[in-house]
């Protein structure tokens, strides 16, 4: 299905692994010149070449950056003055006790999973507005409306951005710009593929290895298995599709089943 994004623009942030470069992958798929960020920018400009061999009709970007790091946004601003779309994927997140978050690292996660989005948001909006036509999405996580606990730091600056998605959406009435946000469940990234390999030594077949993770550790995930970053990079494309102008300041769950509620 043709997305009608050609030859649009689109800066995903944290797009070198994971969820965002998915995400990357699927626009670029779709005709979409793609600005790829990260922080190592020996990496940024691998996946750039990845993205130039499989979609040679776009033309990705190298948007290496710390978008923590304000003087460092302010150059990607200057070097990428005009997008239209922004994917606000960056993030951290670790497993923590409650008792042993301080509040250093409260800090550390509010800047970089709100206040380095907001920024980009900030400052890419107006022109949006100006254009009447673009695409802000957030990636959250169903830890912002289901908090297990094990991680609030994380938790906290996820439930953040459904806020701050919402009040954006507010400045986009009466326009075609939309603000949306992307809840994602347990993703198989890289960094969990290795984990889960580890878990399960031998011979077994990784599938094998998922089905007992996650039988014992996720049973109210209803797929009983880790979702695949690019089904998630799929739906992203498809919020940020003209197909998908009605969604404004919606929080989209693909959570593979895990919250247990309507809403």
């Amino acid at each position: 299905m043709d997305m009608g994004l050609r030859n649009k623009t689109a800066l995903v942030t944290g797009s070198t692994k994971g969820i965002g470069k998915a995400i990357a992958i699927e626009l670029a798929g779709e005709g979409v010149h793609v600005l790829i960020n990260g922080r190592n920018p020996e990496e940024v400009e691998r996946t750039v070449m990845e993205l130039k061999s499989e979609f040679p009709s776009t033309s990705p970007q190298n948007a290496a950056a710390d978008l923590v790091d304000r003087q460092q946004r302010e150059a990607l601003f200057e070097k990428y003055p005009q997008v239209d779309i922004l994917v606000n994927n960056m993030g951290i997140y670790e497993i923590m006790s409650y008792e042993d978050v301080s509040d250093e690292v409260w800090e550390t996660y509010f800047r970089t999973n709100v206040l380095a989005a907001n920024g980009l948001a900030k400052f890419y909006l107006p022109g949006m507005l100006k254009n009447n036509d673009g695409r802000i999405i957030f990636i959250a996580s169903e830890e912002a409306i289901m908090p297990s606990g094990q991680m609030p730091q994380y938790a906290m600056t996820k439930s953040m951005l459904l806020s701050l998605s919402k009040s954006l959406s507010k400045l986009t009435k009466g326009t075609e710009v939309t603000s949306n946000t992307i809840l994602p469940g347990p993703t198989l990234s890289e960094n969990v593929y290795q984990i889960i390999d580890s878990l399960f030594p031998g011979d077994m077949e990784f599938s094998e290895k998922e089905k007992k993770f996650m039988a014992a550790n996720l049973p109210q995930s209803e797929i009983q298995r880790f979702i695949r970053p690019f089904e998630i990079g799929r739906l992203a494309a498809f919020i940020c599709s003209p197909y998908a102008s009605a969604f404004k300041g919606s929080p989209i769950r693909m959570d593979g089943g895990m919250v247990p509620t309507l809403f």
